[in-house]
This record gives structure tokens, C-alpha cells and sequence, in this order.
């Protein structure tokens, strides 16, 4: 794979470890690792962002190849796995680490992540109105180790099983044809 074709996103959907696992699944993604942007302080720990704090929120940030996947199909399986209508929240996971954010690394990204915004908006997939805030990329620090395939490595702990199995395994009925084979 040629290495500059590769593309860069990053994203906020709440608990990292539960994203980590649906974009690892997904053809054209080369590597997803889990970690912190969008705040004021270098290279916090878990145990600072968990405070609520820092201002930053836990994120994945994901290397792709454009031309097996699409950066607007990369938003889609983001707003649609899940919930951008509660702010600072998802699921019990509640602070502004559990924000729903998509941090832009250019201008094109930026309107790719409002033309996504508005279509899945008024499609109508949600009751209420989407609160996920678009932000430049300014830096990323990335998660402890034992945070990195948290999912792959923790199958049988109980948050993986009663809270990411399940996201997992909506995530592969509904994007099937976006899975790695």
C-alpha cells in the first residue's frame, strides 16, 4: 500500500474501545487506534481525560485508503452506529470525554462532514436533532496500550459483552458490504 495514498480521520463517538471494534471491520481501514483530541493539555492519561477536565474526548483516529472506502462512508457508519443527538453522552458513559465529534483535518473533510450531517439529519434516522460538533484537528495523543484492540484482546469481559457485542454485531447487519471479507 502505498502510504500516500492513505487518508486520516478522526472521530469521537464515545467510548473508543466500543468504535475501535465496528472500524476495524471495515474495508480499506489499515489501522484504527484509540486516543484523546480536542483538548488544551499534552499527552494526558486516561485517568485526566476520565475527569472530564482536560477538554478532550476519547476518539479513534483511523488510517484509510481512499480508494477502498470513502471518507462519507467513513461519517455515515459514524453517525449511524452511534447516538449524535445526546450531548456529552452516550449510552451510561456521561462527560465531555463521551462527546460525539468528528475533528476535521481540512476543508474538504469539513464539508464532507456537514453534507453527512444534514443528509443523515433530514433522513430522519433519528427523533431528535443531531448535536455532534465538527471541529479542526489541531492534535491527537494516542490512548495507553492496553486500550489499543481492547475489544479483539477483552471478549469476555462483561462491558464487551453486554455493551460493544451488541454494537458490533448491528454495525455488521447494517454495513455488510463495507466489512473486510
Amino acid at each position: 500500500m502505498d502510504q500516500q495514498r492513505l487518508n486520516t480521520a478522526t472521530f469521537g463517538s464515545g467510548c473508543f474501545w466500543c468504535s475501535e471494534a465496528i472500524f476495524n471491520d471495515l474495508k480499506g481501514v489499515l489501522k484504527v487506534t484509540s486516543g484523546y483530541s480536542g483538548g488544551a493539555k499534552k499527552n494526558p492519561t486516561y485517568e485526566e481525560v476520565c475527569t472530564g477536565q482536560t477538554g478532550h474526548a476519547e476518539v479513534i483516529q483511523i488510517e484509510f485508503d481512499p480508494g477502498a472506502i470513502s471518507y462519507e462512508q467513513l461519517l455515515e457508519v459514524f453517525f449511524l452506529t452511534h447516538n449524535p443527538t445526546t450531548l456529552n453522552r452516550q449510552g451510561n458513559d456521561v462527560g465531555t470525554q463521551y462527546r460525539s465529534v468528528v475533528f476535521f483535518h481540512d476543508d474538504v473533510q469539513k464539508t464532507a462532514a456537514e453534507k453527512v450531517k444534514e443528509k443523515i439529519s433530514a433522513e430522519k434516522v433519528y427523533d431528535n436533532p443531531i448535536v455532534t460538533s465538527l471541529e479542526p484537528y489541531t492534535k491527537y495523543f494516542p490512548a495507553e496500550e492496553y486500550h489499543q484492540n481492547y475489544f479483539a484482546k477483552n471478549p469476555d469481559q462483561p462491558y464487551c459483552q453486554v455493551v460493544i457485542d451488541p454494537k458490533v454485531a448491528k454495525f455488521r447487519t447494517k454495513f455488510a458490504t463495507l466489512r473486510k471479507v
